[in-house]
Parts: structure tokens; C-alpha cells; sequence
């Protein structure tokens, strides 16, 4: 199984970069498909905040217009004030689109114990008590075809 690695992490940077080469706030996500292939996006920001979309919707939404698997994910932040680049957790959202293709997928989370400042965890270690779980059939994660993909 592919992590949320600095490979992936390097794409999502080059893609803020290429999008916003000079803000001081941006948010850009890569993402693992089933076959090593990656896909990049950034955050859709709009003057109305209701209709902003996370960085990984693109990519999510590509892999399934493609009929991909998604195996690993990573969102990355650049703020004011901070050094560098910052991993951004999964928000409820995002865990959510990104279940779909199971609790195996890897995303990249925030880690003060980890050198880097971050790791890659299973959606399921990240979200251990997913709602969804009450309709699995193995009690465990809804499958696919639950999911209607």
C-alpha cells in the first residue's frame, strides 16, 4: 500500500507554488492513484466562503470521473508567520469523500512526534469510529458499491 510520503507531499508543494508562486497563504493537495500515478489541486477560494472547496476536491473529484482509486493523500499549508509548509489533516469533509475508496487509505496528518512534522495514517486510524460503519456489511467500512461508486 502507497503512504502519504515526501514525494507526495514535494507534488503538492510544486503545485502551490506553480498556482501561487508568491502568496503567503495557500493550500495545495496531491493524491496517490492506484496505478503510482499522482494528482494535484489547489483550494477553491471564492468571495462567497460558503462556496470554497478543499485542495483535495479536484483530485478526488478527477480520480473518480476517471474511475481511479485513490490510495494516499496529503493537503499541505503555507501561512503567514510560519516556516515553511505545514500538513493539514484531513477536515471531515475531505475524510468523508475520501472513503469511498475504504478505510485503507492512506493520508498525511499532523505529527509533533514525527521528525517532519507529520505522518501517513489509514483513514481508518484517523477516523476509528466512521459513521458510515453502522450500514457496513462487515461492520467494519461501507464497501464501494455502498458508497454508489
Amino acid at each position: 500500500m502507497m503512504e502519504a510520503d515526501q514525494n507526495l507531499f514535494d507534488r503538492a508543494v510544486d503545485q502551490m507554488t506553480l498556482r501561487w508562486p508568491g502568496a503567503s497563504e495557500a493550500v495545495a493537495a496531491a493524491a496517490y492513484l492506484d496505478d503510482g500515478s499522482i494528482l494535484t489541486g489547489v483550494s477553491l477560494d471564492n468571495f462567497n466562503a460558503a462556496m470554497n472547496l478543499c485542495a483535495e476536491t479536484g483530485p478526488i473529484c478527477e480520480a473518480y470521473s476517471q474511475g481511479r482509486r485513490i490510495v494516499a493523500s496529503i493537503c499541505v499549508s503555507r501561512e503567514p508567520g510560519r516556516d515553511g509548509f505545514t500538513v493539514l489533516s484531513p477536515c471531515g469533509a475531505c475524510q468523508e469523500r475520501l472513503a469511498i475508496w475504504g478505510p485503507t487509505v492512506e493520508v498525511g496528518v499532523s505529527d509533533a512526534s514525527s521528525s517532519s512534522g507529520w505522518s501517513s495514517r489509514p483513514l481508518l486510524a484517523v477516523n476509528p469510529y466512521y459513521w458510515a460503519a453502522a450500514f457496513a456489511e462487515d461492520d467494519v467500512w461501507p464497501s464501494a458499491a455502498q458508497h454508489g461508486s
